[in-house]
């Protein structure tokens, strides 16, 4: 059963948020925010209604849409940039220049801390709020705190024994001279303190403090210090909204949400890494007869990070259940470090848990059936496979390609799909070493030899623990062919005495799967059988990594070629243009400034390329 299309559509909130469009492979191919998910999304359905060409383009590949509701329409905003770099949507135009949104950044290093602009936030001592929405809104908020609570706005090196002369901004009441011995560094620190609370969303106190100093002021006929305190106060009231989506400590988190109703469950998980929410997952949950959110909780917990391959430092719910210190300690054990299960009571964390139960709410209540669906066609795909093969129940598979054209440029896919989804990840792109020629059989075995050797000596430097990009393994392997792709997987597997089962996706006239090659025979399989369907995808995801790889290397070495003649380019200026272009096309479309921009080049080399390239 398809996505149904109208009756989501209805489902949709009037809230805040942002929505996630997906391909036919599942993949996310668009993200984008609205402040009101009903009225956006909907727009996209409706042709003509959204006027952009590329959505034009986008639509008939859109299979299915998704959404996470957020508090404020900076939240969406920032969330979205999130996702953007996370995945790279096709559709979304992407920024090349690494810019973001900005921060303010208070500098708790230093002994007299300042309030910076700041447009990343980097793992050091500093605290760092925001992002905020425009650089001038960071400016005027940095302006305001210096005069309200004087905090220096020099870079100089303060020294108690050497007092400097003060400066401008001392005359100007904005600085209480702390290079002059003006204020102790224990009354500035109260200072940065107030400053940092204000940071935080404490401005209540400072409007009232204002208020009465404008009030006054206005008493004593003193009109034009009144004025300042009232410019101040209409400033802090338009100091931007606070978000919860970024965190400063770069911890990584998972934010988990449950939401309950009659024998179902949703339980939904936001993943924080390095400090940004980068994306979410949720888990539907049959419950058992005279189970509460307690032993939900712990079910969940248990299952859910007993399989994930990553653990984080710390994972924030609603519920602590009561065995939760001994699931500290084994997944403590598991992790290799410490890991906590915390219940926030105040602040942002708690907001965070809050959104992530009003998503799950949403989820359940909107969408129980379609979560049961697309539990079928994933974690219950997964079941019929390891039924069909029986095996143990099957978490993690990788499946194996190979690309070239008459052996020329011969490269290799690895795909990982878990509890049948694709762990985009962990996929693996080989270039051929030891292969020259069209021997798929040569360059299949060269390919599962490197990555399960370089797996073992991965696992070998880290004690055994499976946390790195290759010590994983599989449960089962998945070959793009029958008997002789098989047959080239097990003798690699004796040779490096691993013990994974090997199967073949068999194929028909059209290179589609029509079975399962295993155990010396094919065995077939019911088409539309859901596991079938998943067998299809990670086929079609095999095939298409393996494919863009060699697409992508032919471009590379038709630019190396043409870049062999071109006058004032040597071997350095090559590789840097290779790396900066990555087709003849888009090289040509290159202006002399965009040419500038590579490293190495100067203004004549830059035009002696755009010369040429437009000779040609």
């Amino acid at each position: 059963m398809g996505f149904d299309f109208e009756s989501e559509l209805k489902k949709l909130p009037a809230k805040p948020g942002v929505y996630i469009m997906h391909g036919e492979g599942d993949e996310i191919i668009y993200v984008g925010k609205a402040v009101s998910l009903k009225n956006r999304v909907r727009q996209y359905f409706r042709p003509g209604q959204d006027g952009r060409i590329k959505i034009e383009k986008m639509m008939p590949h859109v299979t299915r849409f998704e959404y996470i509701v957020t508090d404020s329409e900076l939240e969406a905003l920032v969330l979205e940039n999130n996702l953007i770099k996370e995945h790279s949507p096709r559709y979304n135009t992407m920024l090349k220049d690494g810019k973001t949104y900005p921060f303010i950044r208070v500098t708790l290093e230093d002994d007299y801390p300042r309030l910076l602009f700041s447009r990343q936030m980097k793992k050091n001592k500093s605290k760092y709020y925001g992002p905020f929405t425009s650089a001038a809104a960071v400016k005027d908020t940095i302006n305001l705190l210096q005069k309200l609570y004087h905090i220096r706005n020099c870079n100089r090196t303060i020294d108690e024994t050497k007092p400097t002369k003060p400066c401008l901004y001392y005359q100007m009441k904005m600085c209480d001279m702390p290079c002059n011995n003006g204020i102790t560094k224990g009354e500035y620190r109260k200072n940065v303190d107030k400053a940092i609370n204000f940071l935080e969303g404490d401005y209540k106190g400072v409007v009232s403090g204002l208020t009465d100093k404008m009030n006054a002021a206005a008493e004593d006929m003193n009109f034009e210090d009144a004025a300042i305190y009232r410019d101040l106060i209409e400033s802090v009231k338009h100091v931007i909204e606070k978000q919860k989506i970024n965190n400063s400590d770069f911890e990584d988190r998972d934010i988990v949400g449950i939401a309950v109703e009659d024998n179902d469950a949703v339980i939904q998980i936001f993943f924080i890494r390095n400090g940004r929410m980068m994306g979410r997952e949720h888990v539907y949950m049959s419950i058992a007869e005279g189970d509460g959110e307690d032993e939900i909780m712990e079910s969940f917990l248990t299952q859910y990070y007993g399989g994930t391959p990553y653990l984080p430092h710390e994972i924030m719910t609603e519920i602590r259940p009561s065995n939760a210190e001994e699931i500290e300690e084994w997944l403590t054990k598991r992790r290799g470090k410490k890991l906590s299960i915390v219940v926030p009571k105040i602040g942002k964390k708690e907001k965070l848990v809050n959104l992530a139960k009003t998503n799950a709410t949403m989820l359940l209540k909107q969408n129980k059936e379609q979560i049961k669906r697309e539990e079928a066609r994933t974690k219950g795909a997964m079941r019929e496979l390891s039924e069909l093969l029986k095996l143990p129940p099957l978490s993690r598979v990788e499946a194996f390609d190979i690309s070239n054209i008459s052996g020329f440029l011969s490269v290799g896919s690895m795909v990982v799909f878990e509890d049948g989804k694709p762990r985009k990840n962990d996929y693996r792109k080989f270039r051929l070493k030891t292969v020259t020629g069209p021997d798929d059989y040569a360059s299949m075995y060269e390919v599962l030899t490197r990555r399960f050797t370089h797996g073992m000596a991965e696992a070998e430097e880290l004690e055994d623990k499976d946390y790195g990009s290759f010590t994983r393994f599989p449960d089962v392997i998945f070959m793009d062919g029958g008997k002789g792709q098989v047959n080239i997987a097990e003798r690699v597997m004796a040779e490096l005495n691993l013990t994974i089962p090997i199967a073949g996706m068999v194929k028909d006239d059209n290179h589609r799967t029509r079975g399962i090659y295993y155990k010396g025979k094919e065995m077939p399989i019911d088409t539309a059988s859901e596991g079938f369907k998943l067998l299809t995808r990670i086929q079609d995801e095999a095939h298409r990594f393996a494919i863009e790889y060699h697409r992508m290397l032919r471009s590379k070495n038709q630019v190396h070629s043409i870049l062999d003649d071109i006058p004032n380019v040597g071997a350095k200026r090559r590789n840097a243009l290779m790396k900066a272009f990555e087709s003849i096309e888009e090289l040509r479309a290159a202006s002399v400034e965009d040419i500038l921009k590579v490293p190495g080049f100067n203004r004549l080399s830059a035009q002696s390329v755009f010369d040429y390239m437009h000779m040609m």
